[in-house]
């Protein structure tokens, strides 16, 4: 079912807009197609427009935020089993293409603060970071009634892109003026394009990708949050908010229960996908935020591969009247392979009727995850 920009937004305010969204984020991991077509799934099935889910029209900004006049990206080889490539900053990236749809860096090109010197202009502003033609279709999709999503590069994730996980949590000790001017910098430039936007498009929804955490927990804690994190995301929420901004998406898997106070002292209000496997329960975070924080999935994706008699305990739970007002319902994340498709029907099927939305088929489906 197509919401409106209007009713999407009420509805992850809290407010009562007389039904309630259940959605597919991701869709299937690689791979899932075809056993699902060799179980007697319809085409219609695997491409997820056959199931009715929610949605919203909704347009990204289009602005280039990453890094610009580097080297030209170029593939190293290519195989049947995997992709190398390198990328504008230098970086040697792999793609494993039956297990995988992002390729993840093989080294990285920072160390220190002389090396991200040498990178840094290619995070400055320059007058190309604006697709005026694409933006003058936003304006024109916005006046039609799409949702308006502008996206923001992460206060955690694009320090982790250029220095990688373990040195970068060293770095936040050893090296603390190398992370400030990461973030100085991507602060900067951001301000400097969006200012010239925000007067002529209002973005409904600021998000922002982080990944933070594993299983185990954040990969740094809350201190480290509230130093260098919460002045960047302070300063987006606040240009962007000022300008009409009602909603701020924050994407991280994993364990975030330790640093979810902070998150949302950080103006969050959306969080997602409240990954079950890794001890996230949006039931839970519901009782301790209220209305404070609206979520987008939580449910848990290994139960599809389960019994119909979990799938049932599960949707008991996480569609309870008491969560039925600022919940994307979905899977926290793929369809996992190993899932049969007469339970990812039996899933969808019962959610609906739980919804009281049975029989409700309208073919179409449009990716939710921001």
């Amino acid at each position: 079912m197509k919401w409106t920009r209007d009713e999407y937004i009420a509805y992850m305010q809290f407010e009562d807009v007389g039904k309630t969204f259940f959605t597919e984020l991701f869709g299937p991991l690689v791979g899932l197609d075809n056993e699902w077509r060799q179980q007697g799934a319809i085409e219609d099935e695997i491409n997820m427009t056959a199931f009715g889910f929610d949605y919203v029209e909704q347009v990204y900004v289009p602005v280039n935020l990453w890094a610009m006049g580097g080297a030209q990206p170029k593939v190293i080889e290519d195989t049947a089993e995997h992709r190398i490539t390198a990328d504008e900053l230098g970086r040697t990236l792999k793609l494993c293409k039956n297990s995988a749809s992002i390729p993840l860096p093989l080294d990285y090109p920072v160390t220190d603060m002389a090396s991200w010197l040498k990178i840094k202009p290619l995070f400055e502003h320059n007058d190309h970071r604006i697709d005026w033609n694409a933006l003058e279709n936003a304006i024109k999709m916005r006046e039609r009634g799409a949702l308006v999503v502008a996206g923001i590069l992460g206060g955690f994730d694009l320090p982790r892109q250029l220095l990688g996980d373990e040195n970068l949590c060293v770095a936040y000790y050893e090296q603390p003026e190398l992370i400030y001017d990461i973030l100085d910098t991507i602060s900067a430039t951001t301000e400097r394009v969006y200012e010239q936007i925000l007067d002529k498009l209002t973005v409904d929804n600021l998000a922002i990708h982080e990944d933070m955490a594993g299983k185990s927990g954040p990969l740094i804690g809350p201190n480290l949050i509230d130093e260098f994190m919460l002045p960047y995301y302070s300063k987006m929420w606040n240009m962007f908010s000022s300008a009409g901004t009602k909603l701020f998406s924050h994407d991280s898997d994993g364990n975030m229960n330790p640093v979810m106070d902070n998150i949302v002292n950080c103006n969050v209000n959306i969080f997602y996908p409240c990954e079950p496997a890794a001890g996230m329960d949006m039931v839970q975070l519901r009782a301790k935020y209220g209305d404070k924080l609206a979520f987008k999935g939580g449910i848990d994706k290994h139960v599809l591969r389960g019994t119909q008699t979990d799938i049932v305990k599960e949707l008991e739970y996480k569609l309870q009247p008491s969560m039925r007002r600022g919940v994307c319902f979905g899977l926290d994340h793929r369809i996992t392979n190993g899932t049969p498709i007469e339970n990812y029907r039996f899933y969808v099927n019962t959610a609906l009727e739980m919804l009281g939305r049975s029989g409700e088929i309208e073919k179409g489906w449009s990716r939710m995850a921001f």
